[in-house]
């Protein structure tokens, strides 16, 4: 096997490739990353028996054939190679890598005994990269990390024709977005609970892209979902469990709503907030024209800020967790925020400021009781 690559291609195919490097690999041959060589092109895969990454970049192909070796070295290797082309061969059970002046003898591990890589299931749809990592962004914020709740730490797509909803909840808030996408049919409806690190990680590498393609099994294979987008593809196997029926959970009216500046919001809560203790609240006291903040109680130390506000309905006082606030207020992704409350001991929803048609984005927050 030999090949001749650019160097930035190598680094960036090998990093994307590493993101399924697993951290304990259950057998050795997992801590290797994958690479097949043949006509024009280099794929270099991980793998970790549930989620897979591969990159293809164009190499000069002298020698067609596969190799595996170590993949946290080789990501470090190929971070550090000065900025000349880079030729890789085997030589026995070797790996040389030169670059300019450097070279590189690394050992191979037995590709015979590598798992066999999942299939890139059909894609039912595309959606531009910026808004799908966007999306994707915006509702992670909610997904839960315990452990002992595994359905919780995914997250929900739902796919209805030209709609694509994504949803999160950790039970103490819920995270909602809508938008509309390119299916490969119209009458296509399904959904998919995805592990929401590996699918914010891929949304985030697939930014730049100008289309995200993504593949669901349909058929024999069911559980498998993938994306793809210049050149890079993940695959990864779906959570297991049944997912809250989350729809329910928005309440139909409200009793009151306020807009706030988000900056102005976000830099308060932060301040007010360096006085609570751990796992204390923030208490937020909307007035007609301003939203009062208070944290902190008794002899210890306290903090209030007020910030200017437009409020619809009467006065309402609540509490929430900053942390959550904060990500709520950010997830939002506008200069305003809207509240609508049902009173202060319900759960509030965040939102951009209403405007026609349905809303694209709804956080759902948990009060906490005073």
């Amino acid at each position: 096997m030999k090949f001749r690559v650019e160097r930035d291609q190598l680094a960036d195919g090998v990093s994307w490739a590493a993101r399924a490097l697993p951290t304990r690999p259950p057998i050795p041959t997992l801590a290797g990353l994958r690479l097949e060589s043949a006509g024009d092109d280099l794929v270099i895969s991980g793998f970790d028996m549930e989620s897979s990454s591969s990159a293809g970049i164009a190499a000069d192909v002298e020698e067609p054939g596969v190799m595996l070796v170590s993949g946290r070295l080789l990501a470090d290797i190929s971070r550090s190679l000065p900025n000349h082309p880079v030729t890789v061969c085997t030589d026995g059970q070797r790996a040389e890598l030169r670059c300019g002046r450097s070279t590189f003898l690394l050992p191979l591990l037995p590709v015979e005994d590598y798992p066999t890589l999942p299939t890139m299931p059909d894609p039912i749809g595309t959606v531009a990269g910026s808004v799908f990592a966007a999306a994707v962004s915006s509702v992670a914020v909610a997904a839960g990390r315990d452990d002992t709740l595994p359905m919780l730490q995914g997250i929900r797509l739902e796919f209805e024709g030209d709609r694509l909803a994504m949803a999160a909840t950790d039970r103490y808030r819920l995270a909602v977005r809508e938008l509309r996408w390119d299916p490969t049919s119209t009458s296509h409806s399904g959904a998919a609970l995805v592990p929401a690190r590996v699918l914010a990680d891929t949304a985030k590498q697939l930014s730049g892209a100008g289309e995200v393609a993504i593949a669901q099994a349909t058929g024999a294979g069911d559980g498998l979902i993938g994306f793809e987008g210049d050149g890079r593809r993940t695959t990864t196997r779906l959570l297991d469990g049944e997912f809250p029926k989350y729809r329910q959970l928005f309440p139909d009216s409200s009793v009151a709503s306020a807009r706030v500046d988000a900056a102005a919001l976000s830099d308060a809560v932060k301040r007010v907030s360096l006085v609570a203790e751990r796992n204390s609240s923030v208490r937020l006291h909307f007035r007609a024209d301003q939203v009062d903040l208070h944290a902190g109680s008794g002899d210890d130390a306290n903090a209030d800020e007020t910030v200017e506000s437009t409020l619809t309905g009467d006065d309402i006082e609540i509490s929430f967790n900053p942390q959550y606030l904060l990500d709520g207020i950010g997830a939002v992704g506008s200069t305003v925020v809207e509240f609508s409350f049902t009173g202060s001991t319900k759960p509030a929803v965040l939102s951009p400021p209403t405007k026609p048609g349905p809303v694209d984005y709804r956080y759902l927050l948990m009060p906490v009781r005073i």
